[in-house]
C-alpha cells in the first residue's frame, strides 16, 4: 500500500517552500492543500497542529509532522533510498542544524522587522539582516553549496529566502546583492536546480503577499 502524504501549506511561505523542495528532491508524490492564512484557518490545520496552528504540516499516513526543519529531517530519515540531505559525519550534521536554527531565529526575525516596521526598527532590521547573511556567506566559503558539491540540508533551509529578498529590498530600500554577492550567486545556482526552481514561489507574487501582510498590520 502506497504512503499517503498530504502537505498543508501556503505558497508564499519560506517554511513551506523548504518542504516542497525536500519532497521534490526525494521524488515523493503528495497531495497539496493550500491554507489561506490571511483568512480563517482550516479545521484540518487546527486538528493536525493544535499547538502552533501554523503551516507547514506534513501528514504521513494520518500522522502529522510540524515545523519545517523537523519535517526536513523526517523526510530525510523516512525516504532514505535517495541521497541524504544531512551529512553522515556527526559534527558536520550538528553544524548544518546549528546554521538552520540560526536562519530561523536571526534571518527570519530581521526580515520580519524590515517588512513590518518603519523608521529605526526597520533600519536596525536591515543592519541585522546583512550581518546575518554575511555570516552565512562566510560559512559557505568557496563551496558551490552549503552541502559541498550537492544541495544539502542547509541549502534547502535557506534558499526559499532568496525569493523574499526582493520584498525585503523593495520595502527597506537597500541591496542585499551589493552586500552579499557570493551568497546571491549561491542562490542563483540553487535556483538553477529543477526541483528547487519548481518548488519556489515567484518573487513578485511573494512581494504582493508581503504588501497584504503590511496592510493587514497597518504598516503604510
Amino acid at each position: 500500500m502506497a504512503d499517503e502524504v498530504i502537505l498543508l501549506d501556503t505558497l508564499p511561505s519560506s517554511f513551506g517552500m523548504r518542504v516542497r523542495i525536500a519532497l521534490a528532491e526525494k521524488g515523493i508524490r503528495y497531495e497539496y492543500r493550500d491554507e489561506q492564512l490571511l483568512q480563517e484557518k482550516s479545521p484540518l490545520l487546527l486538528q493536525m497542529n493544535p499547538v502552533h496552528k501554523m503551516i507547514p504540516v506534513l501528514i504521513h499516513n494520518g500522522k502529522p509532522i510540524c515545523e519545517s526543519l523537523v519535517i526536513l529531517q523526517y523526510i530525510d530519515e523516512v525516504w532514505n533510498d535517495k541521497p541524504p540531505f544531512l551529512p553522515s559525519d556527526p559534527y558536520q550534521r550538528s553544524k548544518a542544524r546549528f546554521w538552520a536554527d540560526f536562519i530561523d531565529k536571526k534571518v527570519y526575525d530581521s526580515g520580519k522587522r524590515v517588512l513590518m516596521n518603519k523608521g529605526e526598527v526597520m533600519e536596525q532590521g536591515k543592519k541585522d539582516m546583512i550581518e546575518c547573511l554575511k555570516l552565512l556567506e562566510g560559512e559557505l566559503g568557496d563551496q558551490l553549496y552549503f552541502g559541498g558539491t550537492t544541495l544539502g540540508f542547509l541549502d534547502i533551509a535557506l534558499v526559499p529566502y532568496c525569493v523574499w529578498f526582493h520584498s525585503y529590498e523593495t520595502c527597506g530600500d537597500f541591496s542585499i546583492e551589493a552586500e552579499c554577492p557570493k551568497l546571491m550567486a549561491w542562490g542563483q545556482r540553487c535556483m538553477g536546480i529543477e526541483n528547487v526552481a519548481k518548488s519556489l514561489y515567484d518573487k513578485h507574487k511573494v512581494y504582493e503577499y508581503a504588501l497584504q501582510l503590511r496592510e493587514r498590520f497597518g504598516v503604510k
